[in-house]
């Protein structure tokens, strides 16, 4: 909710309620500032069963934000009513610059959701995946002190105690350069390289309003939950 009209300080001077930017931008950029999420201590709001979606702390924060130019408005700016645990994540993230006499006062809410209904609900960001790497060195086949451990690009080749070694096995891309390198040096043989097709290394990062932990719990939770739907509807087939 955007303040309308002129919005005037404690000093008595007055400022317009614009801002170089339409509201609908600013909402959405809003909107996109990780929070902190503890989806134990929330319902969905739709689901709310204390308020019936009509908005409650069970379910909704609530948030200001009043600021006078001239200024770079923040995310800090925003505050939590209330417990101030619920501020911004991230403090530092610019949604508009205020001019001379330019004066933003909003009234926000935030509530719980899921990333398939709203970018601005999506916890998790850089998800990748990759077979579980497993390197083999055979230091017989190959005079393991000529051989060029730089050519590794992740930097997982070491000369150790006369051999060369792979540490840590995991950072392994796949690319095969010790490989084709073994080859060219005329000690084909010398590194084995593949994936384990029964064995997954699962990589993401999240924005700040979970932790990974927490994240990848809630989103097994949610699978656990609709699977339990399905076979209830399969049974229910029979």
């Amino acid at each position: 909710e955007f303040h309308l009209g002129p919005i005037r300080a404690e000093d008595g001077r007055e400022s317009e309620s614009v801002a170089p930017l339409f509201d609908e931008i600013i909402a959405h950029r809003l909107g996109l500032i990780p929070l902190p999420t503890d989806a134990k201590l929330f319902v969905p709001r739709a689901t709310c069963p204390a308020c019936g979606g009509e908005g409650c702390p069970n379910c909704t924060v609530i948030y200001s934000l009043n600021k006078r130019g001239p200024a770079m408005v923040y995310s800090s700016d925003l505050e939590p009513i209330g417990d101030a645990k619920f501020k911004p994540v991230d403090a530092n993230i610019p949604i508009v610059k205020l001019g001379e006499g330019q004066a933003l006062l909003i009234y926000a809410t935030a509530q719980l959701g899921f990333g398939r209904e709203h970018a601005k609900w999506q916890v998790a960001h850089a998800i990748g995946y990759k077979y579980k790497p497993t390197v083999k060195v055979d230091n017989k086949k190959m005079d393991p002190d000529k051989f060029p451990v730089d050519v590794c690009p992740v930097n997982i080749l070491h000369h150790k105690d006369g051999k060369v070694t792979v540490e840590p096995e995991e950072k392994c891309t796949l690319c095969m350069a010790c490989v084709e390198t073994a080859k060219e040096m005329n000690t084909e043989g010398a590194f084995e390289v593949r994936g384990d097709p029964t064995r997954i290394l699962f990589h993401f990062e999240t924005d700040g309003s979970m932790s990974a932990k927490d994240a990848l719990l809630e989103a097994l939770a949610n699978l656990e939950t609709k699977f339990s739907t399905l076979a209830d509807q399969a049974s229910a087939l029979e």
